[in-house]
């Protein structure tokens, strides 16, 4: 396989993955905030769209051809990391599929060191290449993969890469239960240190 399609491999496992954690859960569930923040599941999905559609649209003068009115500079604080009422699972889902397509675009049809310009990064930083969006995006979707994990584990314990692969230890939740309060035993043992 070749380095561009190992890269282009590695996104799209992570696309998928992000995507898979909404399967399954209610309206409610995948637009409930779990922390502080207000991260939700959906709210991650419709972020990394707009950011992948940033970075492998307008960086390389490919802009994707729909309006993102959450990416604009007069848009709310935040606007990009939750959906509203009106944005079903289906519109966000389906407008992340086509930002997909639409970033595979550019990735066939550029070369690895096509080069471009992230008018939001400073200076001579702005200059990058498909290569360096590739990876960055690689990072920024498994970033976002991450706090998924997390969010839809503390809504219904659910864990993993896919639902065939869960990544973790084939064991109970007997095993589970002991090994969290051995963690915890061991924090607080730690903490009187």
């Amino acid at each position: 396989m070749e380095f561009k399609d190992e890269l282009r491999h590695y996104l799209r496992r992570a696309r998928e993955a992000l995507v898979w954690k909404l399967d399954g859960l209610s309206e409610y569930d995948i637009r409930r905030p779990l922390v502080p923040t207000g991260t939700n599941l959906l709210g991650l999905v419709k972020h990394t769209a707009g950011t992948e559609a940033g970075y492998f649209g307008d960086v390389f003068d490919r802009p994707f051809p729909e309006p993102l009115p959450w990416t604009e500079e007069d848009a709310e604080t935040n606007a990009d990391m939750w959906a509203t009422a009106d944005e079903s699972r289906a519109d966000i889902v389906d407008l992340y599929r086509r930002v997909w397509a639409h970033s595979d675009a550019t990735i066939e049809e550029l070369p690895l060191d096509a080069p471009g310009r992230v008018p939001w990064w400073p200076g001579e930083r702005s200059r990058v290449t498909l290569q360096l969006i590739l990876v960055h995006m690689i990072a920024e979707t498994n970033r976002h993969c991450g706090h998924a994990d997390l969010v839809r584990e503390l809504i219904d314990g659910a864990a993993g890469i896919n639902s065939q692969n869960s990544n973790l230890p084939d064991v109970d939740a007997t095993w589970w239960q002991a090994y969290y309060d051995r963690l915890e035993s061991t924090a607080r043992e730690a903490s009187q240190r």
